[in-house]
């Protein structure tokens, strides 16, 4: 359990750093700008920088084992995330413009930002190779059937979105760098380092800086919500014990380790952006955001706990 001790202790600095961006934005340090501008500069800038470091590595057959285990993964949570998801919003008794968004809640986690601070703090660089393969299906899923969820329209997924963002593009790249007998000069690998480990403390401050946003009035009328609660049992907890099986299988511990604590991540904000993009109810995602990023501080740790007790742990 000791291992679980020092999980922990990471993930309380995590959390400081989160308290940070929250402070300053309730101190108005940053202003209301500020999480879209840490957003673009994650997106286009240090995640792409973080991506393209992490896969300068050597070629061996033992590595694309593990990738093809974490694609496989990745593609087996996805089918019974949007299975599940469907299902609930079938059942649920929810105004039409929040049952989009209630849907979207539960498929989508925050592994772009989040995701790569815990993988990062878990694994260092291995950590964040293994979440750049287990995010592409993942990627490829949000900007399409996460777009067509709000549109109901395949017109309203532009395919240049998909193939042409910052994320999937530095993932190909770093891909072929992987697979080729390349690597990057040591003056840019030097550089990609130092701008890509930007990407954990900026991705926390900017889940504090969300934190701060979110009205006080709103949240303590949505928390009653039982639908809100549903949803976050499913993100937070259901979804990733469904990987739990793959315990038992030949699967590498770390990259299974990786999967469930990824799939576990708090809803996406992407959500709260499409439903207003798309005219849906806006409050209710932001809400569902907010709700499962708090819980997310006891759930992390409690599925690092859970992994550990049955397998192995970093």
């Amino acid at each position: 359990m000791g291992s679980a001790s020092a999980f922990i202790q990471e993930m309380l600095i995590l959390y400081g750093i989160a308290g940070i961006g929250f402070a300053a934005r309730k101190a108005s340090i940053l202003n209301e700008n500020a999480n879209d501008v840490l957003t673009q500069l994650v997106l286009y800038i240090t995640l792409p920088a973080l991506i393209l470091y992490s896969l300068d590595i050597s070629f061996s057959l033992s590595l694309l084992k593990e990738f093809v285990w974490l694609f496989v993964m990745s593609v087996y949570i996805l089918i019974f995330a949007c299975f599940l998801a469907y299902w609930m919003r079938q059942h649920a008794k929810l105004p039409e413009k929040q049952k989009s968004p209630y849907e979207g809640l539960i498929i989508f986690g925050n592994q772009g930002f989040i995701g790569y601070a815990v993988s990062f703090i878990l694994l260092g660089e291995q950590g964040i190779i293994y979440l750049t393969i287990f995010n592409l299906c993942y990627l490829i899923l949000i900007w399409t059937y996460g777009i067509y969820l709000f549109g109901k329209n395949t017109a309203t997924i532009t395919w240049k979105n998909i193939f042409l963002n910052p994320g999937f593009l530095s993932t190909i790249i770093g891909l072929a760098v992987f697979l080729l007998p390349i690597g990057w000069p040591a003056m840019l690998s030097t550089g990609l380092e130092t701008v890509g480990k930007m990407t954990i403390p900026l991705s926390m401050m900017m889940i504090g800086i969300l934190i701060a946003n979110v009205a006080y009035k709103n949240f303590a009328s949505f928390i009653k919500n039982t639908y809100i609660w549903k949803a976050a049992l499913a993100r937070l907890i259901i979804i990733p014990c469904l990987l739990l099986p793959f315990i038992a299988l030949p699967a590498p511990s770390h990259a299974v380790l990786i999967a469930v604590l990824v799939s576990g991540m708090p809803s996406a904000p992407t959500i709260s952006l499409y439903s207003q993009k798309y005219g849906g109810d806006t409050v209710f995602p932001s809400i569902g955001v907010l709700l499962t990023t708090l819980l997310c501080i006891i759930s992390i740790p409690f599925l690092y706990i859970i992994v550990c007790t049955l397998n192995s742990c970093p």
